[in-house]
């Protein structure tokens, strides 16, 4: 099965599973995809993740974290930077996702980061998505 957009696929599957209360989800694995669940684990919106291989591409399982009321911890997942219009940031440029309380994964020369770390280390990249 081909995706014009695999991250967004990627985003929709976790927005999915988090309102279907799942423990974990399978996605089509990558190493854009397993770079986005690292930060997303470092940044506590998820319990872990891990990538199994299966002899094609790979699989990433992603185990979603839940609060006390069982509501999952990630809010809203929005894909920005899309196949079609890509958005990309200079290091002076990147604004904080909903006065800090999200955070954005930026793909720089320096791998993925948060909006954060891309601003301690004074690089810019393309805008992947917002979370919180």
């Amino acid at each position: 099965m081909s995706f014009s957009d695999p991250i967004a696929d990627m985003l929709t599957r976790i927005r999915n599973a988090g309102k279907a209360k799942f423990n974990s989800v399978d996605i089509p694995g990558s190493q854009l995809k397993t770079d986005m669940a690292r930060v997303l684990k470092d940044e506590g919106y998820i319990r872990n993740y891990k990538f199994i291989k299966d002899g094609k591409q790979g699989i990433l399982r992603i185990y979603l974290k839940y609060d006390k009321q069982q509501n999952p911890v990630i809010r809203e997942l929005e894909r920005i930077s899309k196949p079609s219009r890509r958005v990309y940031v200079g290091k002076d440029e990147i604004a904080p996702v909903y006065s800090g309380t999200g955070i954005a994964i930026i793909s720089t020369s320096k791998g993925v980061l948060t909006d954060k770390e891309a601003r301690k280390q004074s690089v810019g990249g393309e805008v992947l998505c917002h979370i919180w």
